[in-house]
């Protein structure tokens, strides 16, 4: 296995605001992506007060390697949680809140109702809280449930594309690349503000990162986040490149030249990272960093 580099540090969770964050989270009776993912950004985002919340159970039918979400048969939704996602977002007062999702092959719009009722509860009781869906592709149902989804103006519509074009049939035998561009096309035809994710080293060249974000920028993303793939399990697929810093600064230029407004590149930026000061930074038109 190839040696993690001395530029990619994780922080130990800890703090009295983490702590707060998990508390809500747990006595809720909620998930979040942060900790079912295993994501390296958790210590900085619970401390800030903020996270990205899972929703839809803990369990994904689709059966991606790189994942570390539990896979199999989900149980049935708990139609309380968009009050109870909304409840907790009061709570701990966000000013930006995330919502992702397991994917849901086996709801008939693959959950898009949940991601609608969330959105509207939130803007209920929180009027100035940004809110960003980050979805999955929705299978045949693509074009209702993005409809539906539109209806309540979520500020960012998010689909990670995750991977190349070459790598999706390995990497995600159960997705379809073309099927997730044309859902971000299809997004930003509706007027969204569209955002999508990319994970690099799983084997793609730079020839490969490069036409993917071309395609990115030419089905409307105005955001997107590249960042190092780093296996949770041993069950996951093995790195196989550990990008430098210095080339994330090149793809990041890529990614501008190809029409990206913002592109957000490093070893540990994830699909939720700065996500409030990068939307901010969008509507403003300033630079931002990664």
């Amino acid at each position: 296995m190839t040696r993690i580099p001395d530029w990619i540090k994780y922080k130990i969770p800890g703090g009295n605001n983490y702590g707060n964050v998990k508390k809500i989270i747990t006595e809720g009776c909620l998930h979040t992506i942060c900790m079912e993912a295993k994501c390296p950004n958790i210590a900085g985002c619970f401390n800030s007060g903020t996270a990205t919340f899972l929703i839809l159970g803990d369990t994904c039918t689709r059966n991606c390697r790189y994942c570390a979400v539990k896979k199999g048969t989900p149980s049935e939704p708990d139609y309380k949680e968009p009050v109870k996602i909304a409840t907790a977002v009061e709570k701990l007062g966000l000013k930006y809140v995330v919502i992702t999702s397991v994917t849901r092959d086996d709801l008939t719009d693959g959950g898009a109702s949940f991601f609608s009722a969330i959105c509207r509860e939130i803007k209920e009781k929180s009027v100035n809280t940004g809110i960003e869906l980050l979805v999955p592709d929705f299978n045949e149902n693509m074009k209702s449930s993005i409809d539906l989804i539109a209806e309540s103006e979520p500020h960012v519509l998010n689909h990670n594309i995750e991977t190349v074009k070459s790598r999706f049939p390995e990497l995600r035998p159960m997705g379809n690349y073309n099927h997730s561009i044309d859902l971000l096309k299809y997004s930003s035809n509706k007027g969204l503000t569209v955002k999508s994710g990319l994970m690099i080293g799983f084997g793609e060249t730079l020839a490969q990162i490069k036409e993917t974000l071309a395609e990115l920028a030419d089905s409307g993303c105005s955001i997107v986040t590249v960042g190092q793939y780093l296996k949770s399990s041993k069950e996951n697929y093995d790195v196989k490149k550990y990008y430098h810093p210095d080339e994330f600064l090149e793809i990041e230029s890529i990614a501008k030249e190809a029409g990206i407004k913002k592109a957000i590149c490093g070893p540990l930026v994830r699909s939720s990272y700065k996500a409030m000061d990068v939307y901010m930074e969008l509507k403003s038109g300033t630079a931002c960093e990664a």
